[in-house]
């Protein structure tokens, strides 16, 4: 059955910004932290945090945790984008540079496979350009929709 939201005229960025707004709407955790949705699109989310006071650790950097939750968030935008309610299976991530108190951090995810219930996707995490981490992600589809499919265009 195709819906209007997957009708072929529909273009595939305006379905994932109705997706986005979709989970935005519920994602407390994100909104919490301060995240910000900067772009979003078919298969690829770019969101950003500011490290506050709360996300510095003992050493006088960001805490790896909001570093982690920032780029799993921007994997669940990107991978929800195409209206299939989509979860983790499983995240990795490499720290390569620390971050200070008040950097902003940019997350971009970018899908690399989907096929069937299950997608990839990797996430570059920067702080004024220069690369602080790397996440892989790997995705499951658990059936069902975030935008109805009776939802005008």
């Amino acid at each position: 059955m195709t819906d209007a939201l997957t009708a072929p005229g529909l273009l595939p960025d305006a379905l994932a910004r109705a997706c986005a707004d979709a989970m935005w709407a519920n994602d407390h955790a994100s909104k919490a932290l301060g995240m910000e949705i900067v772009e979003i699109g078919a298969g690829h989310a770019t969101l950003a945090m500011t490290v506050t006071t709360e996300m510095v650790n003992g050493h006088g950097i960001a805490h790896g945790g909001f570093i982690f939750t920032l780029a799993d968030s921007a994997f669940a935008y990107a991978c929800n984008s195409r209206n299939d309610n989509t979860v983790a299976a499983q995240g990795q991530i490499t720290f390569i540079r620390p971050s200070k108190l008040g950097a902003r951090l940019v997350a971009t995810a970018r899908e690399i496979n989907r096929a069937g219930r299950s997608g990839i996707y990797d996430v570059s995490v920067t702080s004024a350009g220069t690369v602080i981490a790397e996440f892989r992600g790997h995705s499951r589809s658990i059936g069902g929709t975030l935008v109805p499919p009776t939802e005008p265009r």
